[in-house]
């Protein structure tokens, strides 16, 4: 009998949070938090401004956001404990290390803000914790990173499983923690909500 097998599965983790946080995020003092350093880190929006960034990110600013604010110091514990789960379930052989966060930045989009497709070369583990996702905003564009192979392969059918799509979209809910391995290439699409999009991304490194 003809057997199909699933094979070389590209796994997205996604989780509350707060599920294993020892201390709780407040998102509420999160997206405060956020809003407050955009505004004061001139150093950042100079950067923005030359790049032509649309919106803010603190990426090429502040490379010591959990020394500075004692909420991200929490976060960043609480997300250890995920990307320490995800290691797992992925069989990865760590040789008695721990996967450890070597950077971690704020990202705001506004109103026609987008963040074109790209990669987290130099790390292992990727991800975004969501602090404001307004109604209307735009979802994560994750790519088959089989894409550039396929040369003369039909398109998928609107009717596919997911799990066959090319692209895949996933919609976050504020408070929601998203991991992949970081050779996975994805992106946001343009914001069309008013209101702000809000995230604050990382990257986690073996040493």
């Amino acid at each position: 009998m003809a057997a199909t097998t699933p094979l070389f599965v590209t796994r997205l983790y996604r989780a509350s949070l707060n599920e294993l946080a020892k201390s709780k995020i407040d998102y509420s003092e999160l997206n405060a938090s956020c809003i407050a350093i955009a505004e004061d880190d001139e150093a950042g929006q100079d950067w923005c401004e030359a790049n032509g960034y649309p919106g803010y990110t603190s990426y090429s600013s502040l490379n010591d956001l959990p020394w500075r604010f004692p909420i991200f110091g929490d976060l960043e514990k609480a997300l250890d404990k995920h990307v320490a789960a995800f290691c797992k379930e992925l069989g990865f052989d760590l040789q008695g290390k721990k996967l450890k966060c070597d950077s971690l930045w704020i990202n705001i989009l506004p109103e026609g803000g987008m963040h074109a497709s790209h990669i987290h070369p130099h790390s292992v583990i990727s991800g975004t914790t969501y602090v404001a996702m307004p109604t209307g905003t735009s979802a994560l564009k994750l790519e088959d990173p089989r894409l550039p192979m396929m040369m003369h392969a039909p398109l998928r059918k609107k009717t596919a499983p997911q799990e066959l799509q090319s692209f895949v979209y996933v919609k976050p809910e504020a408070g929601d923690v998203l991991l992949w391995e970081s050779w996975l290439r994805h992106e946001v699409p343009m914001n069309m909500a008013e209101e702000d999009r809000i995230s604050v991304s990382f990257n986690y490194g073996w040493a």
